[in-house]
């Protein structure tokens, strides 16, 4: 007796993710019919809709996870090769440039914006990385720049660069004034923004990141490179040192 295969087109209109989309919208989906839509098919003996399961119980059902791992990981996955694989990536950068496109606007006015512009790129990280936003204080059109709750002799500016300027640990990361101002130097800022991220989702600073924090400003201070806040970014939130008077 020949082992039957089956497909999603064997499966009862109302059941298969294509159709249940045109109808319902995609938000009635669940993460694995997403999935399936984005794998198109399956291999013999498992629908595309069984896997992504598959797909989902090897990130044990974290997106999050998912979102941070590379194509390389997704083809560990019997049933996914590397166009499968491609096509899973291509969708999560989709979703995080979407994330992103909130956060271009022409001028940012608070530390919320800061964190809009970064939160997408930083929160799934799995190591504390340290972002340098690099600002002038030229006039005409702003861009993304310095979060707001500033002195006033702290000017806005236009977002000259930004770069990541150390990876750390699962943990940790270290700060180094010599290379923060070293790349500030090099784009011509006349003040810079700190980010970094937390892998544990959890924004609060640590004595260490307040200390820092005020040895980079007092550094800035004397070259004449103002730091005008750290952000810290958590799993969907975020802390200001500037704004909760930790700086």
């Amino acid at each position: 007796m020949s082992e039957y295969k089956l497909r999603i087109k064997d499966l009862p209109e109302d059941e298969r993710p294509r159709e249940r989309l045109r109808k319902h919208g995609p938000e009635s989906l669940r993460d694995s019919d997403l999935l399936a839509i984005i794998l198109k098919s399956g291999f013999k003996g498992t629908t595309a809709i069984q896997l992504g399961e598959q797909v989902l119980i090897a990130f044990e059902g974290d997106l999050k996870r998912m979102a941070d791992h590379k194509s390389k990981q997704f083809e560990k996955i019997k049933g996914v090769g590397e166009a499968k694989a491609a096509q899973i990536v291509a969708a999560l950068e989709l979703g995080k440039r979407l994330a992103r496109f909130h956060a271009d606007r022409d001028k940012i006015t608070s530390p919320a914006d800061v964190a809009d512009l970064m939160m997408s790129k930083m929160r799934y990280l799995q190591k504390e990385i340290v972002c340098v936003l690099c600002l002038d204080t030229k006039g005409g059109v702003t861009t993304k720049g310095v979060a707001g709750n500033l002195s006033d002799d702290m000017n806005w500016g236009k977002k000259l660069s930004e770069g990541t300027i150390f990876e750390g640990t699962l943990n940790a990361s270290v700060f180094h004034p010599r290379e923060i101002f070293r790349f500030a130097i090099e784009e011509s800022a006349n003040s810079i923004i700190l980010v970094h991220n937390h892998p544990s989702g959890d924004p609060q600073p640590s004595q260490e990141d307040i200390r820092a924090t005020k040895q980079l400003i007092e550094a800035g201070n004397q070259i004449g490179i103002k730091v005008l806040d750290h952000i810290i970014i958590g799993d969907g939130i975020f802390v200001s040192l500037k704004e909760e008077n930790f700086i």
